[in-house]
């Protein structure tokens, strides 16, 4: 790798005089500095970020935690803020912290110390790591939490109407005609799963629907979870005739769970997801769901830290893009048939095909 001292001694400059080119300064002459800029070019000269760090207390790192990669919604989030950084030659470094508060605490310590112009933090836990994004602002960081906010964070933050999303599914399946509606709920943890039941619930109260408790489950945001549930339902003395899952993953452990029950979805029980993830469209039935936009949401987090860079010092946004409907192939107006079908021998059961 070339120094700075090779590249001097091409150009028959002082170290100084490099520095100075490297850093912008005017004062070097032109004649020197072309003689300099082509040294840089022939030795193909990379300059340290760290080193630059020290010199300038900031690098163009924006750094991005997120809880789970292998959940299908994050790569669009992560692929959103990418592009967004680098339009504005900014470098976007992501880590993983597989829903572990210890694991996301050391990496926001460890990433610290390379002084990031911005933190994205999809938390794991919402109850810690704000002293972490605090000690990010104090340094001259811009933070953004994204998608989870905490209830006391009151910095810049970028989510989805996840209510307003919710209430939307669970109306389009009472529009259908069904009256034994069931959710699925995300870990109550999250203020995304909070923020779905709650339009859930609305939608259920506006409609003078009865909302049995057995039909209201938590359960993780993934597919296990959502077979899980999703049996647990089928089993009730009268189970529902739809499902408003939290999101899509738990969607498709339902629609696994309908299958293995020798049901048809969606002739004998609809099911409604939330994210829109492209594995909805192969699903079988497609999946029926709520858009939120994960490629604006990290548009939305990178676009506000640019602005914190180029010295925005206005007060803390808070960003929230609207959802949107996806109606597909997995509901459909109910039919009375469901629990006299699970009665039935498997054997005899119509299956999906």
């Amino acid at each position: 790798m070339a120094t700075v001292k090779q590249i001097a001694k091409l150009a028959n400059v002082s170290i100084g005089t490099v520095s100075n080119v490297l850093n912008g300064l005017p004062s070097v002459r032109d004649a020197a500095r072309q003689r300099v800029m082509k040294a840089i070019k022939d030795l193909e000269y990379q300059p340290s970020l760290l080193g630059r760090a020290l010199r300038k207390d900031k690098t163009n790192m924006i750094v991005m935690i997120v809880p789970d990669i292998t959940n299908p919604f994050f790569p669009g989030a992560v692929r959103g803020a990418e592009d967004i950084a680098f339009q504005n030659d900014c470098c976007l470094v992501l880590c993983n912290s597989d829903n572990d508060v210890a694991k996301e605490a050391a990496y926001m310590r460890e990433m610290r110390t390379y002084r990031p112009s911005g933190l994205i933090l999809v938390p794991s836990d919402l109850s810690k790591g704000s002293d972490e994004a605090q000690a990010y602002l104090q340094a001259g960081a811009g933070v953004v939490y994204m998608d989870r906010i905490p209830p006391k964070w009151r910095g810049d933050a970028v989510t989805s109407a996840h209510e307003n999303g919710a209430y939307m599914a669970t109306k389009h399946l009472i529009e259908l005609g069904h009256k034994r509606i069931a959710t699925i709920a995300g870990p109550l943890t999250s203020t995304s799963a909070v923020e779905r039941l709650r339009g859930f619930r609305r939608a259920m109260k506006q409609a003078g629907l009865q909302l049995k408790p057995e039909y209201v489950i938590e359960a993780n945001f993934d597919t296990s979870s959502g077979h899980e549930k999703t049996s647990i339902l089928l089993s009730l003395s009268t189970p529902p005739t739809a499902i408003f899952a939290a999101n899509d993953l738990i969607a498709f452990g339902a629609l696994r769970a309908i299958r293995d029950a020798g049901l048809c979805c969606p002739e004998d029980m609809s099911v409604i997801g939330f994210d829109n993830l492209d594995l909805g469209d192969t699903a079988v039935p497609s999946l029926s769901t709520v858009d939120q936009f994960a490629y604006d949401l990290g548009v939305q987090a990178v676009q506000i830290i640019v602005k914190r860079i180029a010295g925005d010092k206005s007060t803390p946004r808070h960003v929230r893009i609207p959802t949107a409907l996806r109606l597909k192939n997995s509901t459909c107006p109910p039919r009375t048939s469901t629990k006299a079908a699970l009665r039935q021998p498997v054997a005899n059961r119509k299956r999906i095909q």
